[in-house]
């Protein structure tokens, strides 16, 4: 079973994926597209064309774990579109909200990092 838990790192693709590839396939667009290790325990994101459907894919240390979730009606609403980088970091909560076709942006959260001030 895959768990996704807060220190994970997650890259969420900004453009849309070709499904009829599998596990070898998305491994390599991390590679190539996304500049990343597909090895390396992140948490890739891909959506298809249609905003239908998502899939996940992560290496645990023994093999690759791909998920999918295509909805049963409707379209997933939010996708980042930045046309100068090719992928975007979502935090482990917000990946949550964007599986259940929510706007990760408009989370409430507190920030991952902040400073303590220092004692005088």
């Amino acid at each position: 079973m895959i768990q996704i838990t807060p220190q994970m790192r997650v890259l969420v693709a900004v453009e849309p994926a070709d499904f009829r590839k599998g596990i070898d396939g998305l491994a390599g667009m991390c590679r190539q597209e996304l500049a990343s290790d597909p090895f390396s325990g992140t948490v890739f994101v891909f959506r298809n064309r249609k905003q239908t459907a998502l899939r996940a894919l992560v290496y645990d240390g023994q093999g690759f774990w791909m998920c999918y979730k295509r909805l049963s009606s409707g379209r997933f609403r939010y996708w980042p579109n930045h046309a100068d980088r090719p992928a975007t970091t979502l935090e482990a909560h917000e990946l949550q909200v964007l599986l259940r076709g929510g706007d990760p942006s408009k989370t409430a959260a507190a920030p991952v990092w902040r400073p303590v001030p220092a004692k005088e």
